[in-house]
């Protein structure tokens, strides 16, 4: 499977895509803000990353807005806001076969080259 889950509007996953030429690599595309992370796809995720937690973006606006950063959050927290908001989903997350990469760090763009 190759697959990126990645919000069109952001000008950082943009750059990715176009930085690993995703376009020509016959990836899957979906564009979490206009279709909506599945509870099944989630669960697949969470299997390739070890935690919902990894996937969850403690810098999405809300994080704060909502009080989250002052409570301890559960892995079915994790899992509950990350289906319930597309902008907690950490970005983009970038699945090559049996390997996930979650964010937009150097070093893991430079780990999903390597993969590809």
């Amino acid at each position: 499977m190759r697959k990126i889950y990645y919000l069109s509007t952001c000008s950082t996953c943009s750059r990715i895509i176009t930085e690993l030429d995703l376009q020509k690599k016959k990836f899957e595309f979906q564009d979490i803000k206009s279709e909506k992370i599945t509870p099944a796809q989630l669960i697949e995720m969470k299997s390739l990353a070890g935690s919902y937690e990894a996937l969850f973006s403690k810098v999405a606006m809300k994080y704060r807005a909502l009080g989250l950063d002052k409570i301890k959050l559960t892995e079915e927290d994790f899992k509950k806001y990350i289906l319930e908001e597309y902008t907690f989903l950490k970005r983009p997350v970038i699945i090559v076969k049996d390997a996930i990469f979650i964010g937009n760090s150097k070093s893991t763009v430079v780990a999903v080259k390597a993969k590809l």
